[in-house]
């Protein structure tokens, strides 16, 4: 699943992360803010400087914790902000120490420049060297991935698309060819270093209005830069529990939001991406941190605010293409919610529940441009249509596991015909939705127990309407599966009334839908049937017996009788 669009550029997930890392470590240092990430040695861990980093108060409740519906707990002790997202986002003391000393070295050369005014790939490029690593291999590794992202902030996805007249573009495309197949010379002199320089620069700093802009726009193209920021954000996971939030998560974004100028991010599209990451971390997991879950519902509460005051197209292409796969993922399982849900993880169903709605609600508005219909309709209609196709799936797995059940005990004789058996499965299903489903699902359609009950008593018509056609005459087994028809018609009609009480129409329409099954006047039409047939059959005998009756005609005279 991937909403953001693909990169095109061979990227891989490492060097994606590397290269969110040096943006966010640039960002930090450059915000001149009091709580900057600086690189701290093991030689130093006692040192002032650690100790003023920590949380002041070990136990304080998370922010963002306490707004995604989450619990807190206590956070680690002896920890820098710093060394967390390094060890949060795998990046080795080795690694780090060298983005640090290049970003020294960038400042020291631009005092006062902020990292928006940078090209920050270009600028490391001038200032580290094969030196600064530990083989040659590594380095031309780490140079190629630097002019890659080159590549794809500035040519596959620029935040400004470039003007046909403009050979920049082109020209750099040719010195990156150049580049993927001989390291590049990137000395203070080197001459091919200045070229690149300047071409960069060129494409860079271009603005809408076409006067010149000193901010870099390298970045912050979509969805290059969604995903570096989905990398930051997943820092925020657990390196060893991907599927746990870490308790310092209130200190990281303080952090990541630091590189909102680079990236062209704002609350926004912070929100959609934190909305994503929460979901998919859910689904990758297996499914088994229910909290992440909640959490992405939360998270799509404040999507949904945005999504009604924003009219960003990309956003609107992003959104809509991120709520169809979250949506469509829900739905497979709502569709056949008695198959995933009981008594213990309801919770979670009504999580999936609004989670999908709320989705399903900003599709419906979004398609409409405005003109979305009622909110209820659209979560009522939803919910009706999950009803109806789970419990048409419970009733048709009722039936197999009667069947099976049958085969693999076909010496040994039922009692009860199939249907007699099937009719007290379901009145068990429909006593279990009213218990189990019907409470949340009513949330957002008050008469979920009705459709519940309505589509089973369909789906037993058809199975009874098969049984009456194949009989030809009243017998034991047609008394017990009517009987048994009438019962389940009985107990199923009672909860639809009950459940329409309060309703406007006082359940007629959920009644309307459950035609009769009518046992009474099929028992009554096989008796006269019976009858009629019995009746034909005396007659034919009758008349078989009066045509092969022999009559003899008695030899008397007339004289004898007078």
């Amino acid at each position: 699943m991937e909403p953001f669009g693909k990169l095109r550029v061979d990227l891989s997930p490492r060097e994606l992360r590397e290269t969110a890392y040096e943006i966010l470590i640039g960002a930090c240092r450059s915000s001149g803010s009091a709580k900057r990430l600086t690189y701290v040695s093991n030689s130093i861990s006692n040192s002032r400087e650690i100790r003023s980093q920590r949380c002041l108060s070990m136990s304080c409740e998370s922010k963002v914790k306490k707004a995604l519906g989450l619990n807190s707990g206590r956070k680690r002790v002896g920890v820098t902000v710093g060394e967390l997202i390094r060890v949060q986002m795998r990046v080795s003391e080795q690694t780090d120490s060298r983005v640090r000393r290049g970003l020294l070295r960038v400042a020291a050369g631009q005092l006062g420049r902020r990292i928006e005014s940078m090209v920050l790939p270009l600028e490391l490029l001038q200032q580290l060297k094969s030196s600064d690593f530990t083989s040659q291999q590594e380095y031309e590794s780490w140079q190629k991935r630097n002019l890659k992202v080159l590549e794809a902030g500035l040519l596959v996805h620029p935040h400004l698309p470039p003007d046909k007249s403009d050979t920049a573009p082109e020209r750099l495309r040719q010195i990156l060819h150049t580049a993927s197949e001989k390291p590049l010379e990137t000395g203070k002199q080197s001459e091919s270093m200045h070229v690149l320089r300047n071409i960069v620069t060129s494409i860079a700093y271009r603005s809408f209005d076409g006067v010149a802009s000193d901010t870099s726009h390298w970045a912050d193209g979509i969805p290059l830069n969604l995903h570096l920021y989905r990398i930051l954000l997943e820092a925020c996971f657990d390196v060893n529990n991907e599927a746990s939030i870490i308790e310092e998560v209130d200190e990281v974004f303080d952090q990541i939001k630091k590189t909102w100028g680079v990236l062209g991010i704002d609350q926004v599209f912070h929100n959609l991406c934190f909305l994503w990451v929460l979901f998919h971390k859910y689904v990758i997991s297996g499914e088994t941190k229910d909290e992440l879950l909640v959490a992405a519902d939360h998270m799509m509460v404040e999507v949904e605010k945005d999504a009604n005051a924003t009219h960003d197209v990309e956003y609107s292409k992003i959104l809509s293409s991120m709520l169809i796969m979250m949506l469509d993922w829900a739905e497979k399982k709502l569709q056949r919610y008695h198959d995933i849900f009981y008594r213990g993880n309801i919770n979670v169903m009504h999580s999936l529940l609004s989670l999908a709605l709320l989705a399903a609600k900003i599709l419906d508005t979004s398609q409409k441009y405005g003109k979305k219909s009622k909110e209820v309709d659209v979560a009522c209609d939803r919910v009706d249509s999950y009803i109806r196709s789970s419990v048409r799936r419970a009733f048709s797995q009722e039936k197999e596991k009667i069947i099976s059940r049958r085969k693999s005990n076909k010496n040994q004789r039922s009692p009860l015909p199939l249907l007699s058996v099937l009719a007290q499965n379901i009145c068990d299903v429909a006593f279990n939705e009213k218990e189990i489903y019907s409470p949340v699902l009513k949330i957002w359609h008050p008469l979920a127990t009705g459709v519940a009950v309505a589509t089973l008593h369909a789906c037993y018509a058809e199975e009874l309407k098969k049984f009456v056609t194949g009989v030809s005459e009243l017998n034991p087994e047609a008394i017990q599966v009517l009987l048994a028809a009438e019962k389940l018609e009985k107990d199923l009609v009672e909860m639809a009334v009950a459940d329409s009480l309060d309703s406007e129409d006082g359940g007629k329409a959920t009644i309307q839908e459950m035609t009769p099954y009518e046992a009474q006047t099929v028992v009554k039409g096989f008796v006269k049937s019976w009858i009629q047939t019995r009746v034909d059959r005396l007659g034919d005998w009758v008349d078989r017996s009066v045509q092969q009756e022999v009559f003899s005609v008695p030899l008397w005279s007339v004289s004898s009788v007078l």
